[in-house]
């Protein structure tokens, strides 16, 4: 399913191929946020033709809407949204702590209320393993309890048994061959616990590995601390993903440490929001002085938004609320997103990742 391609030899940083049922994409690899079956004001072939080989779908979303019946009557996810390159739903745990009403955990699972409709919901490990089996998604997450940020040690400790039983669940109920299943480390931010759950996580063992309850809030020094601690207790063979990272430096910082996989809706959001990634900063395009302001959005981004229009109007397309506005800024973000993707394999392949980290931080602190 992975093998490595190159190393870099003065960092932890690598390249290497994740095979799937629906192509092969290189690693370092970042994936776009489809939640619902999209990529939000973006056309399928649009996030295609950006660079991006793979995206992420959500299982709990598309598991209460559309409901499975309906994925399966059209063929399955791929066939749903028009994508045919890979998928990687996540496993709805998340969502259970940030969506779910009432929510109650218990050894067996999840009890909540939806947040579409308040019904009663109960998540299981097994359940999450045939709604993402069904859903057809190349890449499934094992069930994982997500904590608040921030939480007391013991709560944390307790958490890791439980993740670690719902792992081996998950494990045990994967059914589909054409699917991979990867664990997901947690461990709050306590480095014993990372390692622990590190340890439990790989000793029932997965093709891949989940890195959650990172940059949650934490600052940037604890972050790569506890990713290098979790990063030291995972086969080397195997895909390592950073799970919501999605800001220009993180992603580099973490691909220096040895992370394969990134996903986020950081530039998705933002953009939503009004704001320009530049540099490993951002742009809010509703300031003031951006009204009479005719240059691009990012004098050295080749984008299709950067080579057409000015920051002047995509900034009155924001505040008047027009789609295209939130479109232009969701075009440059993404692009900018995958420009750092290509700096980085070429910078692994050249040697040179040490140089390209001195670089950023140096723009990070003229900042």
């Amino acid at each position: 399913m992975f093998r490595l391609t190159d190393k870099d030899d003065r960092t932890k940083a690598r390249r290497g191929i994740l095979s799937t049922p629906h192509g092969d994409v290189e690693t370092p690899l970042f994936m776009p946020v489809a939640t619902q079956g999209t990529v939000k004001a973006m056309r399928p072939e649009q996030v295609s033709e950006l660079g991006f080989g793979m995206v992420l779908s959500n299982a709990y979303h598309l598991w209460l809407r559309p409901g499975l019946e309906v994925l399966e009557a059209a063929g399955g996810l791929h066939s749903f949204m028009n994508w045919d390159g890979p998928i990687l739903t996540d496993s709805g745990g998340y969502q259970v702590l940030s969506l779910g009403k009432d929510v109650k955990i218990t050894p067996e699972g999840a009890r909540f209320r939806s947040h579409l409709d308040g019904s009663s919901v109960f998540l299981t490990p097994e359940l999450s393993m045939e709604v993402q089996e069904r859903i057809g998604a190349d890449v499934a997450m094992a069930l994982d309890e997500c904590l608040p940020y921030p939480v007391e040690r013991v709560e944390v400790a307790a958490s890791l048994e439980l993740t670690r039983d719902w792992a081996r669940r998950c494990r045990g109920s994967h059914r589909s061959g054409r699917q991979a299943l990867f664990g997901i480390i947690q461990g709050g931010m306590f480095p014993d616990l990372r390692a622990m759950s590190a340890d439990l996580t790989v000793e029932i063992g997965f093709p891949g590995y989940g890195i959650g309850g990172l940059s949650v809030g934490e600052p940037r020094e604890l972050t790569l601390g506890l990713l290098e601690v979790t990063l030291d207790r995972v086969p080397p063979e195997a895909p390592r993903y950073l799970m919501g990272v999605g800001d220009l430096s993180g992603i580099a910082e973490a691909v220096a440490l040895g992370v394969d996989m990134f996903d986020s809706a950081l530039p998705t959001r933002i953009a939503r929001n009004g704001s320009a990634m530049v540099g490993s900063g951002r742009l809010n395009l509703k300031n003031a002085r951006f009204a009479t302001d005719e240059g691009p959005l990012d004098p050295g981004c080749g984008c299709y938004t950067c080579r057409t229009f000015s920051r002047s109007y995509i900034r009155h397309l924001v505040n008047a609320r027009e789609i295209l506005g939130f479109h232009l800024l969701t075009v440059h973000n993404l692009h900018s997103v995958y420009a750092m993707i290509s700096r980085l394999r070429a910078a692994i392949s050249e040697r040179r990742v040490p140089e390209l980290l001195a670089e950023l931080r140096s723009g990070d602190s003229a900042q």
